[in-house]
Formats: C-alpha cells, sequence, structure tokens
C-alpha cells in the first residue's frame, strides 16, 4: 500500500459535511508511515472545507470526477479538462428531447452557472449567482468542467440508463447522488480513474500498490483500476460489483476500520 485514494461524500464525508475523528486518526497514520494519500471527489474546490477542516490535508485532491486536480494547500488549480461548449450544448439538446422538463446547471473553474429552476425552491443561491439558461451565461472564456442535469418523476439510476448512451459519443455521464435524478457529466472519455493513474504515475506508483474506496457509480472505473478497491456496505450496487472487496459501512467508520486493518499488517 503505497498510495490510498479516498471518495468523500458516503465514503468518509457524511450528511454533517463531518469526517470522524476515527476516519481522520486513520489518514493521519497512513501519512505517518509514508503512504500518498488523495482525495478523489465529486465536488469543486470550493466545497473542500471537511478535509481542510477536520484533516488538516494540505495535497492533492482530485475533483469534479476527475476534471480538476487541485493543491488543496496553495488553493490553486494544478491541472482542468474542459468540455467544449458545442458538446455540452449538443448534450443538452439531446436529454432536453428525451426529458423536457430537464433543468441544467454547469460547473467551471472559476464559479457555478445555474439554470431556470435547478435548484429546489429556498434553496440559497451560491455566491452572486444569478439563474440564467447556460446558453446565455456560459461563454467560451468559461473552462466548464462538469455539466449537471436534473429531472424529477424517475431515479438516478433509470435517469442514467436513458441519457448515458444518447450522449455517449459527447461526455461521459455518471451519478452520486442517491435520491436525487441528477447526472454529472464530464468531457468525453475523462472519470475519476484517469486522472487518479497520471497522478500515481506521476509518483512512480503502480496500480497494484493503490488502495482506493468509494460507494457510488462515479467511483466505479476507479475501483476498477486500484489493485485493491473498496466499495463501502452502504453504497451502490454498481460500487460493490465493482470492488475487489467491501468495506463496512460508513456509520461504521468503514474507511477506518480498513486502514487500521492494514497498517497493522505493514
Amino acid at each position: 500500500m503505497r498510495l490510498v485514494a479516498s471518495d468523500l461524500d458516503g465514503t468518509i464525508v457524511g450528511p454533517d459535511n463531518r469526517i470522524s475523528d476515527r476516519t481522520v486518526r486513520a489518514f493521519r497514520n497512513c501519512v505517518r508511515a509514508g503512504i500518498d494519500v488523495v482525495f478523489v471527489t465529486g465536488r469543486p474546490p470550493r466545497w473542500l472545507g471537511p478535509l481542510s477542516d477536520s484533516l488538516g490535508h494540505e495535497g492533492t485532491v482530485i475533483c469534479s470526477n476527475g476534471a480538476i486536480t487541485y493543491d488543496l494547500g496553495a488553493g490553486r488549480v494544478l491541472k482542468a479538462h474542459a468540455l467544449s461548449l458545442p458538446d455540452l450544448f449538443a448534450a443538452a439538446a439531446i436529454i432536453r428531447g428525451l426529458y423536457p422538463a430537464v433543468r441544467f446547471a454547469a460547473e467551471t473553474v472559476d464559479g457555478f452557472h445555474l439554470g431556470p429552476g435547478f435548484l429546489d425552491p429556498g434553496v440559497e443561491l451560491p455566491g452572486a449567482v444569478v439563474p440564467a439558461p447556460l446558453e446565455s451565461s456560459l461563454t467560451e472564456s468559461d473552462t466548464v468542467v462538469k455539466f449537471l442535469a436534473r429531472v424529477d418523476g424517475t431515479s438516478p439510476d433509470e435517469f442514467l440508463r436513458t441519457v448515458g448512451p444518447a450522449v455517449a459519443h459527447l461526455v461521459s455521464a455518471t451519478h452520486s447522488a442517491p435520491r436525487v435524478a441528477m447526472l454529472e457529466m464530464s468531457l468525453h472519455g475523462l472519470n475519476k480513474s484517469i486522472t487518479l493513474a497520471d497522478y500515481a504515475a506521476s509518483r512512480d506508483i503502480d496500480p497494484a500498490d493503490v488502495v482506493a474506496f468509494g460507494d457510488m457509480p462515479n467511483d466505479v472505473q476507479m475501483l476498477q483500476w486500484a489493485g485493491c478497491g473498496y466499495a463501502m456496505a452502504s453504497g451502490h450496487p454498481d460500487a460493490r460489483a465493482a470492488a475487489d472487496r467491501v468495506a463496512p459501512a460508513f456509520a461504521d467508520d468503514g474507511v477506518a476500520q480498513v486502514l487500521e486493518d492494514l497498517l497493522r499488517r505493514l
């Protein structure tokens, strides 16, 4: 075990946006043992508070499902994989044809663009964001790293099953929301494993020496790529099917339990 790669939400971060003390200790002990630690999340850089507040992490975080490599200590984007606007708008047209009531949003390196109705009523808008159709708010100067689509009246899995193949020639689609039908789309061919593989190679670490943790469909490729992929027992069936092993549930500090056991074997 030379590198530990972990998802955040549902894996080590709970609905209260906190990381348990036991999990914090486990990751700190990994660092003390000389093991590289990288976090691989669908979150954008502005939502990494739990890592700095609870863990004091100052290293690399792979954000937006692999689209951004971020230096948390320096607060700096190291690399970004952008979607082209023509591909984004072509995908939007296809999705709108399948689900006419769909709403869209887009994450850029610098902020968030909200289409009308994307957020639930009463949800506070981030920063100074003003809802507007993406066709009018996005410009060629925007580095779009994640395209979001949301709809009512279906499940996240069904939404992905319907839309994924229809837009597969334009974008990579996945989801990480257990109950909300919201798709996360990135540059065609991009996922967490692609950027994690680049990170590991830059440190001369083989996939066989990587232990990865995740819980949702956006973790599937990462769990398959790592030499040892652990899906959370509380996670999505697709994640559990993709993983080599199953870690105890999130509520039982499953990641911490596995890391404690692995560190004892070193």
